[in-house]
């Protein structure tokens, strides 16, 4: 062990564990497409998408806001948009590369 004391981040990110977990909802997405599990993943989604636009707000990240504003609405389960096939498994994963940037990128000073 080491006898340096450890010194804590001056930053807390408060998008990273909602990224993380939209993200992992969102590489299982392509296998549960079609089945009714599937309306599963777009309210969760949508409704970590909406957390992480608001975490980014409160950063003052404003560049990320678009995007999740977009996922929110893309995802959305209330009025599903008609998408499907290929483009709509590789839209999963650029969702879930996207949570997971954001998860590691929003980061707000300690207080």
């Amino acid at each position: 062990m080491s006898d340096k004391a450890r010194v804590a981040s001056p930053f807390q990110r408060n998008a990273f564990a909602p990224g993380l977990v939209a993200a992992a909802v969102l590489f299982v997405a392509p296998v549960l497409m079609g089945d009714d599990w599937f309306t599963l993943v777009l309210f969760v989604t949508a409704i970590l998408a909406a957390i992480v636009g608001w975490f980014s707000i409160q950063a003052r990240q404003w560049w990320w806001t678009p995007v999740f504003l977009a996922v929110a609405v893309i995802w959305n389960p209330v009025f599903p948009l008609p998408f499907a096939g290929p483009v709509w498994a590789g839209a999963q994963l650029f969702a879930a590369v996207a949570f997971l940037v954001a998860g590691v990128l929003i980061k707000v000073p300690r207080t």
